[in-house]
């Protein structure tokens, strides 16, 4: 007996498996104009940079010098490991004979690296974390890459780059690359959220899914708790909600992009607050919170500092950190509630002691 559906779902996976992450590019854009083009180009090094960090990541073990730290300290204080080096001097390669894009700024560089000779044509910047996560690598647990594209504005002759000094309403696209079982690439330019999977037989990224919806509330809640004693008393209680309330499970893998994907497609929230010591908090607003802010949006969800959205922030320098409330729009606005609260609470306080 001939089976008459074979034929329309043959015809399913052969449409599928022949959108590559270019095509897609431009599918979104609805053009063919050279600045579609230069953006279809741009997320083609991107998918270069992420298939040559796949690459590494999955020999690492094997490599000589791959794996440890360096013995140095970034821009942020913090112990550099090799496959941080090794992931900001692919990205660097990738786009440094490509005539796309001017500067490169990572939470890596202190300062921009400048393309000089790409800048009369590249009107762009890339912002990216080389690798997010990297004390998961020498455990071989899931990292990722985050970057955020932004157009270049002004001629930026004494390399400042205080163009880059905005909310991140002026990012054209974000998404990140996350290194797991399959390397998967998540991307959006205004047009929703898409996902796509490296292919190892092809070398592509193929389409997984389009428009991805983030749940209106999840099940999941991410947050550091080693950091509790540390956390102004709204986070405190806010976690204590949580143990108490039955429907929540806490995950947290250590490595924003995982944590970030799970809550994306499944739902819930990603927390990591300020401390006490540090209220501004420890992730990066240009490299980390804005880039995944623009993505949750486009997505239906939330991105907060706690007490107003993370596309809003302005950031007063390159490396400006900000606490972030991310996922379903109903999670966030639960650890806003909290939040909004105790700020009550503590200024009825003060009033009264005076």
């Amino acid at each position: 007996m001939v089976n008459n559906q074979q034929p329309e779902i043959q015809e399913h996976y052969l449409d599928r498996d022949c959108t590559t992450l270019s095509r897609h590019v431009l599918q979104q854009l609805q053009s063919f104009s050279p600045e579609a083009q230069d953006l279809s180009a741009i997320m083609n090094r991107l998918a270069l940079a992420g298939k040559l960090i796949s690459r590494r990541l999955s020999r690492a073990g094997l490599v000589e010098n791959a794996l440890g730290f360096t013995g140095e300290v970034n821009v942020q204080g913090e112990s550099v490991k090799k496959m941080d080096v090794f992931a900001n001097d692919v990205f660097i390669s990738v786009f440094k004979q490509s005539g796309l894009v001017c500067r490169l700024a990572s939470e890596e560089m202190e300062k921009p690296y400048y393309i000089p000779e790409n800048c009369p044509v590249g009107r762009y910047t890339l912002l990216y974390d080389p690798i997010d996560g990297s004390s998961n690598v020498d455990i071989n647990l899931n990292v990722g890459s985050i970057f955020s594209i932004r157009q270049q504005e002004g001629d930026d002759t004494d390399g400042e780059a205080k163009d880059l000094l905005q909310n991140g309403h002026k990012q054209i696209a974000a998404g990140y690359i996350l290194y797991g079982p399959t390397t998967v690439l998540v991307y959006s330019m205004g047009h929703g959220v898409h996902s796509f999977i490296l292919d190892p037989s092809l070398g592509e990224f193929i389409l997984a899914q389009e428009n991805i919806q983030v749940p209106h509330h999840g099940p999941v809640y991410s947050a550091n708790e080693g950091n509790y004693w540390q956390w102004d008393e709204s986070i405190r209680e806010y976690i204590r909600y949580m143990h108490r309330h039955e429907g929540y499970t806490a995950r947290y893998s250590g490595a924003l992009v995982g944590d970030f994907h799970r809550i994306l497609l499944q739902g819930g929230v990603f927390v990591y607050p300020g401390t006490v010591k540090k209220p501004e908090g420890k992730l990066r607003l240009l490299y980390e919170s804005a880039p995944l802010a623009f993505l949750i949006e486009q997505a239906g969800g939330r991105a907060s500092t706690g007490t107003q959205p993370i596309l809003d922030v302005v950031p007063e320098e390159l490396h400006t950190r900000t606490p972030l409330a991310i996922g379903s729009t109903e999670d966030v606005q639960l650890v806003e509630s909290f939040i909004a609260d105790w700020i009550r609470r503590k200024t009825d306080n003060e009033a009264i002691a005076k």
